[in-house]
């Protein structure tokens, strides 16, 4: 078991950092935006809810490159590299430059939803600059599963830190004007993102091509349009695009009905101070998912699937671990986390919210532990080439067990935290599943190298 877990560790812990780097990413936006205002906290939950969906789609996708890349190498074709390096570019370029398209549509987006008349111009505004981030977000997932694929994931930590850093130090001066910059408050966290994530995908651009990857990779001159490879590439690499974002889908619908519960603001804000606490267990296990993933691909490359079944196991044991661990602290010092998000300028509102995050928690602390299995079985599918069953899931499951519940209890005074059970239940179900799909065993069988699959 100790070689296991440090096979697994090797290529995860640059991952799992890289994840820790994105969340503090994340968490300071959501730290900055609530100093700033609860209202500006809430929209911005309500706003990347919305972004994230299709986001999703077009990151995932391009980052499927790193199941490519695995099983190219497992396979000695190391020269099939590059080319499917640019696959992955041409979808991350064209598909980010679509979200541009979106601006002039936001605020018919928003008022759609029906969130509250003092949210509604918040979530626009926040919406129209972080679409500007999309094209570079989908780049950086094409360089990050490039290194990801060839084992390198330590330079997936140094493309995360560049973006975290810049990204903390202009949100600072553009969210507050400090320093004599423009207050800018959500905006100015919006258009922070979105300049952190160019700066971090022309380094990861530049770590790539030189000459010591040309020689073993053809990653500069790949770059020629391959109908089949990119046929394959949109053929497995869109529905595993499909789960993150039918999931965000989901959830950003789950979100909205939050937002119109009684108390729907402070449940909004609630909610997303809860999601981004629940990173800190969810992101480092996903670095451990990325890792089994590359495995998988590897081993199934090399004709060895009972070595990537073992690997996959060893993933659950590890993230079970560490949730376990962190989930105890959620149980025990909520305070502690809640007072990074403290804003006592509304004090009413405040009260509530500070209310609400502690039993949001509990769900937390009990679901996370199911979504272990979730992650790690769900990548090591993806590793093999079952993303359509992955998608099928995340087009199926989450309504009937997640988001109709949650619209069932929008009248309800305590619908938030029926609607948060509701979202256990349909996590713990799906990871179930999961297993069932996994000792199955057809993954084994799979490929995504050759035509013929």
């Amino acid at each position: 078991m100790k070689e296991k877990w440090k096979e697994i560790l090797a290529v995860a812990w640059p991952l799992i950092i890289a994840n820790a780097f994105w969340n503090l990413q994340m968490t300071i936006d959501r730290i900055y935006l609530g100093k700033f205002s609860a209202d500006a906290l809430a929209a911005g939950i309500a706003a990347i809810g919305i972004f994230w969906a299709p986001m999703a789609l077009i990151q995932q996708t391009s980052s499927y490159v790193t199941t490519f890349i695995a099983q190219y190498c497992g396979a000695g074709e190391e020269k099939m590299v590059g080319p499917s390096l640019w696959q992955s570019l041409y979808v991350a370029f064209f598909g980010g430059l679509l979200f541009l398209f979106f601006i002039p549509l936001s605020g018919f987006i928003f008022d759609f939803f029906g969130h509250s008349q003092n949210l509604r111009p918040l979530e626009s505004a926040y919406f129209d600059t972080l679409c500007w981030s999309a094209m570079p977000t989908a780049l950086v997932a094409s360089a990050s599963g490039f290194f990801t694929g060839i084992e390198k994931s330590s330079v997936v930590m140094k493309i995360n830190i560049v973006g975290v850093i810049i990204n903390a130090i202009l949100g600072y001066l553009l969210v507050f004007g400090n320093f004599g910059f423009p207050r800018l408050g959500i905006s100015g966290a919006g258009i922070a993102t979105a300049i952190a994530n160019f700066t971090a995908a022309f380094y990861g651009l530049y770590l790539i091509f030189n000459q010591q990857f040309e020689d073993k990779y053809k990653v500069k001159s790949g770059y020629s349009f391959n109908k089949d490879l990119l046929k394959r590439f949109i053929k497995f690499g869109v529905p595993s695009g499909l789960q993150w974002a039918l999931e965000g889908l989901a959830f950003t619908s789950f979100l909205i009905f939050v937002g119109r519960m009684p108390n729907g603001d402070a449940a909004l804000a609630a909610s997303g101070i809860t999601v981004t606490i629940m990173m800190l267990s969810i992101l480092p296990c996903l670095g451990v998912a990325q890792a089994i993933s590359v495995l998988t691909g590897k081993y199934l490359g090399e004709k060895r699937p009972e070595k990537a079944e073992a690997v996959a196991y060893t993933g659950v044991q590890i993230c079970a671990t560490y949730i376990l661990c962190i989930g105890i602290t959620f149980l025990i010092f909520p305070e502690f986390y809640l007072n990074w998000f403290k804003n006592t300028d509304n004090q009413i509102l405040w009260d509530q919210i500070s209310h609400m995050v502690p039993i949001l928690l509990i769900f937390v602390a009990c679901f996370t532990l199911f979504d272990s299995v979730n992650l790690v079985i769900s990548f090591a599918l993806r590793g093999a080439g079952d993303t359509r069953f992955v998608s099928l899931l995340a087009l199926i499951l989450p309504w009937p067990l997640m988001v109709y519940p949650s619209y069932l209890f929008v009248n309800d005074i305590n619908g938030v935290y029926k609607a948060w059970g509701a979202a256990s239940v349909y996590i713990i179900f799906l990871s179930f599943i999961f297993l069932i799909r996994f000792k199955q065993g057809k993954w084994k069988s799979m490929s995504v190298i050759h035509p013929a699959n």
